[in-house]
């Protein structure tokens, strides 16, 4: 009797194997809290909102004597090398003037031609005016009669005359005229509006954002013409600062989510945003996790479409990568081709992209977990064919994997580095060779070729760049478990993976949304994409003012 039992009972192998596949969620539980309290405690902290000194200093403020205003310019900003000063006389009052501009940076076309003509040259309304006003000219005339400009700031502080000619505007001081005047607005060159490189399509618009943040926020206006578009601005970074631009649709928007992300805007401390993922990880809500919890793209017509789904956009200048917030798993394998091709095309194409995510994330390790640990769950002719094909391979299944993961890693990296015209015939040659070589060499079986190949154009296929990193990186540690606990390993990480969804948000949405918390109308939208006709409302998960798309 007690002979059968013990025949029963598993061995010392497979206790362990419970033991560790115990052991391990727990581990990385508390290694996860540590290291998530140890980041959370040097984030930003909430600064008080400084207030601006009311009582501006006399030798602060531009006192409308030339030479004063003009020694203290050049003593401030005048041993730059690239900026300069123009000086002349104003006709008909015969009053000294100076344009202070930044090499480069003016619009040189408009400021001899509504500038420097217009107070260099004398006109029938100077002359008539002369009569009667005793040569006197004023800072309201001269707004109003001698500059034809549409744009023109007045500018009192001297700090912040400094600051603005330094950024590229072009400055004017006039003698007797105790303010300055920003005549010109930064003008340096730029390149031409091309089609997106990150986000290519067959159909739909081929227009992409630009560095320019007035060119990016002009599209957006041109994509959504409509009066509750609403853009904020605001200046981020401590030492150089840069302007970043909230988007949304005013009557569409939940107020909370607009609110949440003033806020965290507002607490960027950092001395320079170079580009819009400083922002995206300065913002999101979740630094550890390696999902991406903010949408970036570079298409006017996806932000678009996202500000009438309710959601926020954010724009910082020097940059084609708008940011989009919040965003959900499943939004980010989603293109905006779905909705330009009929919706039985846009749906087999959605469902394709899940499959090549899983593909993209899972197939090594379950290569791993049947080869080494599990061979009986292969068909048998499919088995001895694998194991005559890995005959003379010297390591075990999980070396192999990583020897021609690794290489494909390296040759997809090295592809973006090299010059366009050579990069992708030197990727897909260094592949060619690589992998015919390794075969060649007895390193790797010819079906584990197959198992990588596939894995590689699968990633190919998600929309987002970013997700597809993300899917890289935990493919390599999905190997590891496969390696460690077989089968068991790769069900854990899964279920590891699902736990920390599960608890992720982008702004208070949660990650896995429609699926936890289970909202079944947003499930038109989810692997199906349903006819146009029947998409009525807009997502739940939003919490939209305006739930109805149609009036």
């Amino acid at each position: 009797m007690w002979p059968t039992i013990v025949s029963y009972i598993p061995g010392w192998v497979i206790f362990m194997q419970a033991a560790i596949t115990l052991l391990c969620p727990l581990g990385i539980y508390f290694i996860y809290k540590k290291l998530y309290a140890f980041v959370s405690s040097a984030g930003p902290k909430m600064k008080a909102i400084a207030q601006p000194n009311a009582e501006s200093t006399a030798d602060s403020l531009v006192s409308g004597q030339y030479e004063a205003d003009l020694s203290n310019l050049q003593q401030a900003i005048g041993g730059n090398s690239d900026v300069n000063f123009r000086e002349f006389v104003v006709q008909g009052y015969e009053l000294r003037a100076v344009l202070v501009f930044v090499n480069g940076m003016q619009d040189e076309e408009l400021i001899n031609k509504h500038v420097m003509q217009q107070l260099m040259f004398r006109n029938s309304w100077m002359k008539e005016e002369q009569e009667d006003s005793q040569k006197t000219l004023t800072l309201s005339a001269l707004k109003a009669n001698l500059l034809p400009l549409t744009e023109l700031e007045e500018v009192k502080e001297l700090d912040k005359l400094q600051e603005r000619i330094l950024f590229g505007y072009t400055a004017l001081l006039i003698e007797g005229i105790p303010a300055g005047l920003l005549v010109g607005q930064p003008n340096g060159s730029i390149r031409a509006i091309t089609e997106p490189t990150s986000e290519a399509l067959l159909r739909g618009p081929r227009i992409a954002f630009s560095e320019v943040l007035s060119e990016n926020t002009s599209m957006l206006r041109r994509q959504g013409l409509n009066k509750n578009l609403e853009m904020k601005l605001y200046e981020v970074g401590s030492l150089v600062k840069r302007k970043l631009v909230i988007a949304y649709m005013k009557d569409i928007v939940n107020p909370d989510l607009l609110e949440e992300v003033h806020k965290r805007v507002s607490r960027i401390d950092m001395d320079f945003i170079a580009e819009s993922g400083y922002v995206e990880q300065l913002i999101e809500d979740n630094v550890l996790s390696p999902f991406q919890q903010i949408q970036n793209t570079e298409r006017p017509d996806r932000v678009i479409n996202a500000l009438l789904e309710g959601r926020v956009a954010l724009l910082l200048d020097g940059t084609p990568f708008a940011l989009i917030v919040p965003v959900t798993f499943s939004m980010l394998l989603q293109s905006p081709e779905d909705y330009f091709e009929r919706w039985l095309p846009g749906t087999l194409l959605r469902m394709l992209r899940f499959f090549a995510a899983f593909m993209a994330l899972m197939a090594p390790a379950l290569y791993i977990s049947f080869i080494s640990f599990h061979p009986g769950l292969i068909p048998t002719e499919l088995v001895i064919s694998i194991i005559e094909t890995r005959q003379g391979v010297p390591f075990p299944s999980v070396i192999e994997v990583l020897i021609l993961e690794v290489s494909i890693e390296i040759l997809r990296e090295a592809g973006i580095r090299l010059p366009k015209p050579i990069g992708p015939a030197m990727g897909i040659v260094g592949g060619l060779i690589i992998g015919d070589a390794a075969v060649n060499a007895g390193i790797v079986s010819p079906f584990l070729v197959i198992v990588v190949a596939v894995t590689a154009i699968s990633s190919f296929s998600i929309p987002m760049y970013s997700a597809g990193i993300t899917l890289r990186i935990l493919r390599f540690v999905g190997m590891m478990f496969a390696a460690v606990l077989g089968m068991l390993g790769t069900i854990l990480f899964m279920l590891l993976i699902f736990i920390h969804l599960t608890k992720l948000k982008s702004f208070g949405v949660p990650y896995v949304t429609p699926f936890s918390p289970l909202r079944l109308s947003d499930w038109k939208d989810l692997y199906i994409r349903a006819p146009l006709p029947l998409m009525k409302r807009r997502p739940e998960m939003m919490k939209t003012q305006k739930k109805k798309r149609r009036t």
